[in-house]
């Protein structure tokens, strides 16, 4: 196994549901947790592309009363028959110096299901390219949803990862990329963008050349 593998041991996967009848946006939003699972647990919503080294997509199961689980959801509200998507999707990747690591990528719009799967997968795609990773395989989900009249509705995606908070500070991490970093002896210090003090007043003086006196 190269420097900065590990072996795959966090798993998720991906997970839609909708809810068009929910009173207001708020029971919308519940009702769709409960169909997509989540219900029962404990939810941590999370943000940013990176998702742990030892990422390994895996079929759905069951979820424990009251688990903590790391979630990477899109939600997409409509009312009274109006429509949304929302969307998910990973990718398993390899960096330029052949480190394994994966990314993930949400969606929210009004648009239709097909729009919105080609704007994913254009995120998703970005994402990669902003990071020069080499895709290996990866996934996506999408879902939509029509308002029931005069409810709210919801749609939503999510990738679930139910054991990554089990790590803890035990979870591997990779190198530092060269190229994604600023070197330290290149950063501008504090003191290089600092503005000049003010020159020091007594209590009760005057600044020369002004009538104003601001000192307390």
């Amino acid at each position: 196994m190269k420097p900065g593998r590990v072996r795959k041991s966090c798993q998720g996967w991906l997970m839609t549901a909708v809810a068009p009848w929910g009173e207001n946006a708020e029971d919308a939003y519940d009702q769709g947790l409960v169909e997509m699972g989540l219900g029962d647990t404990r939810l941590i919503e999370v943000k940013g592309a990176m998702l742990p080294l030892n990422f390994e997509a895996t079929p759905p199961r069951p979820l424990p009363l009251g688990s903590l689980v790391e979630c990477h959801i899109a939600t997409s509200y409509a009312y009274s028959g109006g429509s949304a998507c929302a969307g998910a999707a990973w990718a398993s990747c390899v960096t330029p110096e052949g480190d394994e690591c994966a990314v993930v990528a949400t969606i929210s719009t009004e648009l239709d299901y097909e729009e919105t799967s080609l704007l994913l997968r254009r995120n998703l795609q970005r994402r990669l390219a902003s990071r020069d990773l080499e895709v290996i395989s990866f996934d996506v989900a999408v879902d939509e949803v029509t308002a029931g009249a005069d409810h709210h509705g919801v749609a939503m995606a999510a990738l679930i990862l139910p054991n990554s908070l089990n790590f803890g500070g035990k979870m591997s991490t990779g190198p530092i990329r060269g190229g994604l970093s600023v070197p330290v002896d290149s950063q501008q210090k504090r003191v290089d963008v600092k503005a000049p003090a003010a020159p020091a007043m007594r209590p009760g003086s005057r600044r020369s050349g002004g009538n104003s006196d601001f000192s307390l």
